[in-house]
């Protein structure tokens, strides 16, 4: 079963890489609806790169999730997830954003997504990011880029992805909100070590 429902997810994502690669050339768009999701999505999604490097040579991808319950209000949560290297989709989709696979057998169509009544989106924004350069959908326009291992190197594009994200006109409320830093893995190890190294 768990095998049927891996297939289902890959099938899904590979149907999806030309609808998010298409928005490569924007830096965001809006998602009102989703392949396998009935009807407009209930929540607001918004997906985009952001440029880091000194000549922003490292596009991460990111999902942004309003809160559903009050955007100016509600805390900020940035969601990381581990591996180190998995897609932040794994978090969107497994675990703590607004839509979840219906679980069932795979019958070769394509899978369906309901939605999750217990997101963290209920009461706080959330950003998903593909970290580190070559998760996900984020990528390099370089290779010396590409090729940048190492948990302070993620640690310093998620601190820059930060600090431009907020000249976006989508994210202007989100100045002067609490903040916090949320992962499912290794990734508490990178920015722990990244605070304490200054």
């Amino acid at each position: 079963m768990e095998k049927l429902i891996s297939l289902r997810n890959l099938l899904l994502m590979i149907m999806l890489l030309p609808f998010w690669l298409s928005l490569a050339a924007a830096s965001e768009s809006t998602v009102k609806y989703l392949p396998g999701f009935h009807g407009p999505l209930p929540f607001d999604l918004e997906t985009g790169y952001i440029g880091v490097g000194e000549a922003e040579e490292l596009q991460l991808f990111y999902y942004f999730v309003k809160s559903e319950r009050n955007p100016e209000e509600d805390p900020l949560l940035l969601w990381l997830t581990g591996g180190p290297g998995c897609s932040s989709f794994s978090g969107l989709a497994y675990e703590v954003g607004p839509f979840r696979f219906q679980q069932a057998e795979y019958n070769g169509t394509l899978p369906t997504l309901v939605y999750n009544p217990n997101s963290w989106t209920k009461v706080a924004s959330m950003i998903f990011i593909d970290s580190p350069v070559g998760t996900g959908f984020s990528y390099a326009t370089t290779n010396s880029s590409a090729i940048q291992p190492g948990d302070i190197v993620q640690v310093s594009h998620a601190q820059e992805f930060l600090r431009r994200v907020s000249i976006f006109a989508s994210f202007m409320f989100l100045e002067m909100k609490q903040m916090f830093f949320l992962h499912d893995d290794y990734v508490l190890f990178c920015f722990v070590s990244s605070i304490h190294s200054g």
